[in-house]
């Protein structure tokens, strides 16, 4: 939840509440994947924890709920790294597709984009801003398996 609270930029309101990460994690499908402050996937407990992947799969298709890596560990490979780590559990247990979504101005759409996620649709002014600013949501789909 540190990582939650200081990853999310507050004016975008895209970060969760504790209540909102548990009751996912109580939904089959659900995983997580960590990175520690040392690039380490699955750092042991008395490691600093720099990023994680929030995940949902059914069937063979999977959604990346949430991604966050701290500030100050932002522009290290640490992002690619636990993106690199999320696609190779997918490709483990047979996911053919990766969907995630995202507010058009993320900086991290270019980390999405050199993974090869395209996008697959608009969601005209979904996400409001603390401001009251509308922002488009951009639906992005990544093929792992292609049949």
């Amino acid at each position: 939840m540190e990582v939650m609270g200081r990853a999310f930029a507050p004016e975008y309101g895209e970060a969760w509440n504790r209540r909102q990460v548990s009751d996912s994690l109580l939904l089959t499908g659900t995983r997580y994947c960590l990175i520690g402050a040392d690039g380490s996937i699955a750092p042991p407990p008395e490691e600093p924890v720099a990023g994680f992947a929030l995940l949902r799969s059914i069937f063979d298709e999977e959604e990346l709920l949430l991604f966050a890596v701290l500030p100050e560990y932002r522009g290290k490979g640490l992002g690619a790294a636990l993106l690199k780590a999320v696609i190779a559990g997918a490709t483990t247990r047979g996911i053919r597709r990766l969907f995630l979504e995202m507010r058009r101005n993320n900086p991290a759409g270019k980390l999405y984009a050199g993974f090869g996620f395209r996008t697959i649709g608009v969601r005209t002014g979904y996400y409001r801003t603390a401001s009251g600013e509308r922002l488009d949501a951009l639906s992005q789909e990544l093929i792992i398996i292609d049949n």
